[in-house]
């Protein structure tokens, strides 16, 4: 009996194909937004540095000069900060979606080779019972060892995600009162 019929082998390959372009496709769609959040950076950053530019022919006295300075540069910080966060968004978001797929993916293949170890039970000849019951473990503990695999990583991403919100807070706190501080001098000059 054959293990595999052509049809079978059709269906594989569908489904090898299947999960190739869903793979790329979300890799694309998280290549797609980080080029949006890149671009949204770009305009919205030229567009203030225009602004500024425009501001400082204006200003004779150096301590107007200084102020408006720090007004340019304190909300940089907080910028920067919110940029590392929709990039990180979009990096574990990719992450969390081609991980899904090649979960499935992995699953579909574990089946498949439960089949396959069986139909070759089946087809075995005599006294080749020990080989087959040896291969039964081995794949059990491959699948174990996939599982913890994958829920490492699972928590490596969210410990990474508490991390970065952790670290975000801490340096936007600062940020928020120094971009403060400077409006507040910069009305207070004007």
């Amino acid at each position: 009996m054959a293990l595999s019929s052509p049809e079978q082998i059709a269906a594989s390959q569908k489904s090898s194909l299947d999960v190739f372009f869903g793979l790329t496709g979300k890799v694309f769609e998280g290549v797609e937004k980080l080029v949006a959040l890149n671009l949204q950076v770009v305009k919205s950053t030229l567009a203030e540095s225009q602004e500024n530019l425009t501001k400082a022919p204006g200003i004779s006295d150096p301590q107007q000069w200084f102020t408006l300075q720090a007004g340019f540069t304190a909300p940089f910080a907080e910028k920067s900060l919110s940029y590392g966060r929709q990039l990180f968004e979009i990096a574990s978001t990719t992450q969390a979606e081609v991980a899904q797929l090649a979960q499935t993916q992995y699953e579909r293949y574990n089946a498949r080779v439960q089949v396959f170890i069986e139909e070759a039970a089946k087809s075995a000849p005599a006294g080749s019972e020990a080989a087959i019951a040896a291969w039964k473990p081995a794949i059990s503990a491959t699948t174990t060892l996939c599982e913890s695999l994958q829920k490492t990583g699972q928590q490596a991403a969210e410990m990474a995600g508490t991390n970065l919100e952790a670290v975000t807070a801490s340096a936007s706190k600062p940020a928020k009162r120094s971009a403060e501080s400077a409006s507040v001098a910069v009305s207070a000059k004007h």
